[in-house]
């Protein structure tokens, strides 16, 4: 059984405990975590079709047919012509799942509302929820084969970032966005795949803007280069920060707040386990931080849950009572901004395994080029 049969098959045992009675993916992540097909979405009706018993159809535009067959698993695939109506097909293809008469069906979160409509329209007497609510908590778990994409991604981030070290001052006159371009030809290097979202280049004060993503500021000697950037592998992200000085002194004050969000940054990682909460964590990094006196300057969550998205649960912030599980992924990453003068943050990606937790990233955190 391949991941992707093995996923579909437990959302459809997590459809019964749900009295749910179907599942409808568009193209998504969860189209891609359940089935192995990846695809943008469209204006074509191409949907999965997941009941909570019996086998899952795919229902395609005769295009998509081979490509369908090559990258999933799923044996039937429907397909429909583009001079043909697609919604007669979608209603075609619900039909011969056989579901009740007033079925409970989950849809994609982030289905077109256009894909929606017709949905209402050819199961009237329907109700909807959102597929969220089954394949949310399976995804939250990596899977062996979603954790060694994962490592892979860490490992591509990793050497990226060490190419960045060795620039050292030829770093100094170049953009934010040259650098940045700089960056991503390292992570393609490396074996990844694009990027996992914009580049993230401050230089100086614009490292105080903690989603900064680049511009045609000259980096400079002394300047503090908050440099936050990813690839992916397999459809699987890396999410690293590292707030380097490229040549020059960056200051006492720099100096200091480094040191904090390091230790910081430590003291989250080191409370990592199974059965801690979210919210122990963000607290063990903003303890820190308080202590320091800057607790007012570190104005975001401690970290993200990342997976076939960048952002996803688990949220490590306060007030998040969910305890941490074996196989869950997310980012560990306090930061210090100061308006005006620089920015400090430093993230890694942790797994959560029954010893405590294991790094996806092992560079240098200090801030020395």
């Amino acid at each position: 059984m391949t991941p992707f049969e093995r996923r579909t098959r437990d959302a459809q045992a997590a459809l019964a405990d749900a009295e749910a009675d179907a599942l409808v993916c568009f193209p998504s992540r969860n189209l891609f975590y359940l089935s192995g097909f990846d695809e943008a979405p469209g204006e074509r009706h191409l949907f999965y079709l997941v009941p909570a018993d019996g086998d899952p159809v795919f229902l395609v535009p005769d295009l998509y047919e081979t490509q369908v067959r090559s990258a999933s698993w799923v044996d039937e695939v429907r397909t429909w012509a583009d001079d043909a109506d697609p919604v007669a097909a979608t209603a075609d293809a619900l039909d011969a799942m056989d579901l009740p008469s007033a079925p409970h069906v989950l849809v994609d979160d982030t289905m077109w509302a256009r894909f929606t409509h017709d949905l209402r329209a050819v199961l009237p007497e329907a109700t909807f929820g959102l597929a969220s609510d089954v394949v949310a908590p399976l995804r939250v778990r990596k899977d062996d084969a979603e954790l060694d994409a994962l490592r892979r991604a860490g490992v591509a981030a990793d050497e990226a970032v060490d190419a960045v070290r060795e620039l050292g001052a030829d770093a100094v006159g170049m953009t934010e966005t040259e650098l940045a371009a700089r960056i991503e030809t390292y992570l393609a290097e490396a074996g990844g795949a694009g990027v996992s979202f914009e580049t993230i280049v401050g230089s100086g004060p614009n490292g105080a803007m903690p989603h900064h993503h680049h511009g045609d500021r000259e980096i400079t000697a002394g300047d503090p280069v908050v440099l936050d950037f990813g690839t992916r592998v397999d459809g699987y992200p890396s999410d690293q920060t590292r707030t380097l000085v490229f040549d020059g002194d960056p200051g006492e004050r720099f100096r200091e707040v480094h040191e904090v969000v390091r230790e910081a940054q430590a003291a989250a990682v080191d409370a990592v386990e199974p059965g801690v909460t979210a919210a122990s964590v963000d607290r063990a990094a903003r303890e820190v931080i308080d202590e320091a006196g800057y607790g007012d300057a570190f104005v975001h969550r401690t970290g993200h849950g990342v997976g076939l998205d960048v952002h996803e649960d688990p949220y490590i912030v306060a007030g998040n009572d969910t305890e941490l599980e074996l196989g869950m992924v997310f980012s560990v990453e306090p930061g210090v901004y100061l308006d005006g003068e620089f920015g400090v943050r430093i993230e890694d990606l942790v797994v959560v395994t029954e010893n405590g937790r294991e790094r996806l990233n092992d560079t240098d955190r200090g801030w020395e080029c």
